[in-house]
């Protein structure tokens, strides 16, 4: 019994042992831990990281609205008459461009200048045609839509006729493109597009302009304008310069020259010889002959009748003249 309690004894003191060994280790790495562990309160673990979410910006300024009241847009009632809405499209628009309004935006500001019939009439689109706004209106198509119920249909169809017909006449090019830019909008047809729109511009312009601009094949509007300014600038350029030099007085040399250049033609020497010789007088009053030089008055010239200039015969000339022997 005792030596089995000896044996016992002995097993277990190596087996403790190796136990003891394989848990120093973790005894070791625990205080590791411990040193390296911070010295006073623990703090808890940070937060996760947020993702942050994008917010618009404000720089503090006046909105969009605000900036467009600034500028006293008119107001439009609905009245069927294209002046009146002409110039109201036209001044929202100049408005737009002022205030550099984004597309997105230009409905919304434009209707809420619409006042009476106007108002009830874009409430009731909104609500049959674009789901009470939740369908989003573009700005060709409020304008298209505009048009369609503030312009009569006759009044349409008598200015597309005159944009059609439409010639620049004794318009300045500028004024012609000005022209047929407000009308093209009554012939959505044509200025869809961009190069029959040009082509059509350029056949209306007058025949000297048109033949030097029409062999060109030119892209858009703004391009067949500026060839048309230009060519129109040389025009008047050279015809100016061609007036001016009608009116232009010759200088002293150029008179001096051109008088010399007359004095010494054979027309005018002839006639001056013979002025000369029918001025000369005789002693005795009486002219004398251009072509005797003798004064025998209205008498025969013996000289062209081929006879003798001293005694007038016939028979013989004056130096076979018997008197001169």
């Amino acid at each position: 019994m005792c030596l089995g309690m000896a044996l016992r004894g002995r097993r277990g003191v190596p087996a403790r042992e190796g136990e003891q060994r394989r848990d120093e280790p973790r005894r070791e790495d625990q205080v590791e831990q411990q040193a390296l562990a911070p010295q006073g309160l623990v703090l808890p673990p940070p937060p996760p990281a947020q993702v942050p979410v994008p917010q618009a910006q404000d720089h503090g300024g006046p909105s969009i609205m605000e900036r467009f009241k600034r500028m006293s847009p008119p107001s439009f009632k609905g009245e069927s008459n294209l002046l009146l809405s002409e110039s109201w499209m036209r001044e929202i628009e100049k408005i737009f461009r002022a205030i550099r309004c984004a597309e997105d935006d230009k409905v919304t500001l434009a209707t809420y200048m619409l006042q009476e019939r106007a108002d009830v009439w874009w409430s009731l689109i909104l609500c049959t045609r674009f789901e009470d706004g939740a369908v989003e209106v573009g700005w060709d198509e409020f304008v298209r839509l505009f048009q369609a119920k503030f312009v009569p249909e006759h009044i349409q169809d008598k200015m597309e006729h005159e944009f059609l017909s439409l010639t620049q006449g004794s318009m300045t090019v500028l004024e012609y493109e000005a022209r047929f830019s407000k009308l093209s909008k009554y012939a959505p047809h044509i200025v869809t597009d961009e190069r029959r729109k040009a082509k059509t511009f350029v056949m209306g312009l007058r025949p000297s302009l048109r033949m030097r601009l029409v062999a060109f094949d030119h892209r858009n509007l703004d391009e067949a304008l500026s060839v048309a300014c230009r060519q129109e600038r040389e025009m008047e350029q050279y015809l100016e310069e061609k007036k001016a030099s009608q009116k232009r007085p010759a200088a002293p040399f150029q008179r001096q020259e051109r008088k010399k250049a007359a004095h010494q033609s054979p027309q005018h020497l002839a006639a001056s010889g013979s002025r000369q010789v029918s001025s000369q007088h005789s002693p005795s009053g009486k002219k004398e002959c251009p072509h005797c030089g003798r004064a025998h008055g209205s008498t025969e010239c013996w000289k062209l009748a081929g006879k003798c200039l001293k005694c007038g015969s016939s028979e013989h000339r004056i130096k076979d003249c018997p008197r001169l022997q």
